[in-house]
């Protein structure tokens, strides 16, 4: 664990991580549940920094099934997913309590949206330097170094944090 910063609160059988345990990541993803010969083995959830969940059965390291569930306590569901598709494109927040007033945009679930940094973008779990090509999370925390491709559909379809104006610049 020393090694790859993670740290492990539980039994050990043979060595081996067994048992009730919590295992906790670098990324602060933290697993509670079952393990089995050093690996999630059963039940057990997957708690995420942003607020969501993943709630499974494991078995040798690997899900078996399971259902994940964001902050906002919206489920996902594989066959009924009916949530901002081509039909439907309103945020959950407003399915959950309406729409706002014709003229009153809401731009993102969370309603006021976060403020993003001039320079930055909020790519969703977090700000986006475009300079940099660094995200980090929205506690100033490293994620990731963005490739080539999300770098471009970060540009491309993310929300900046400055105004641009758009259509016809008058001649000054």
């Amino acid at each position: 664990m020393e090694y790859t910063g993670s740290q492990y609160i539980g039994e050990f059988v043979d060595g081996r991580m067994e048992g009730e345990a919590e295992y906790i990541l670098p990324t602060e993803t933290k697993y509670v549940g079952e393990m089995k010969d050093g690996m999630f083995h059963g039940q057990g959830t997957l708690y995420f920094p942003s607020g969501s969940r993943f709630d499974g059965i494991w078995e040798k390291g690997l899900v078996v099934k399971g259902t994940y569930t964001f902050s906002d306590g919206l489920q996902y569901d594989a066959k009924n997913w009916h949530y901002c598709d081509s039909y439907d494109r309103r945020f959950y927040t407003e399915i959950c309590y309406g729409l706002k007033p014709a003229g009153i945009s809401q731009l993102t679930n969370m309603d006021p949206p976060r403020k993003i940094p001039p320079g930055y973008y909020d790519c969703g779990d977090g700000f986006y330097n475009p300079i940099t090509r660094i995200v980090k999370d929205y506690r100033n925390r490293f994620l990731r170094n963005a490739d080539d491709d999300e770098h471009e559909w970060i540009i491309r379809t993310c929300r900046k944090g400055w105004d641009e104006t758009m259509g016809h610049k008058p001649k000054l």
